[in-house]
């Protein structure tokens, strides 16, 4: 079978969670957060919860597995605390939570990146992994980075990759 085919049997739309991972940022001036809830309703998704975090494997680990034990959330995207700084713990906690990597997609959103921003690229950890039947988005904190994995990566195909983790 097919990829055609295989979307052609995947939801079309999918339950989705938002974890925010910054020490300064709140729910006024979450623009990354916001983008995302946006970008995803605008693709037909269904927003289900957001959860704002500081930057602390704790908060990070009781968030997710806030959103993972929702029947409603199929798919969470975590923004910040993906980059290299002493601050960005996101990866050391989330990567806890993984079953299966999906190292295309950081690789796929370092190349999107590139076209834009150059080689600073490089230094973004983004990724993506399964985990109990639902898919986990791990990305930068800036808007623009978020518009742009949520846009041309994540929209189009999580309906698609939830219904193959959950096969």
């Amino acid at each position: 079978m097919g990829t055609d085919e295989h979307r052609g049997k995947a939801p079309k739309s999918i339950g989705f969670g938002v974890v925010t991972v910054s020490d300064t940022r709140g729910e006024k001036d979450d623009l990354s957060g916001l983008a995302i809830v946006e970008v995803m309703k605008a693709a037909g998704h269904k927003y289900v919860k957001k959860i704002i975090v500081k930057d602390e494997i704790e908060q990070i680990q009781r968030a997710l597995r806030e959103l993972l034990e929702d029947e409603g959330v199929a798919a969470v995207v975590v923004n910040g605390g993906t980059g290299i700084s002493r601050r960005d713990v996101t990866l050391e906690a989330a990567l806890d939570f993984e079953e299966k990597p999906l190292p295309g997609f950081g690789e796929l959103f370092r190349v999107l990146s590139f076209e834009e921003i150059g080689s600073a690229a490089m230094m973004s950890r983004a990724t993506a992994f399964v985990t109990e039947g639902k898919v986990v988005f791990c990305l930068p904190g800036s808007e623009k980075a978020v518009r742009l994995a949520t846009t041309r990566l994540i929209a189009p195909e999580v309906a698609h990759m939830v219904w193959e983790a959950n096969r």
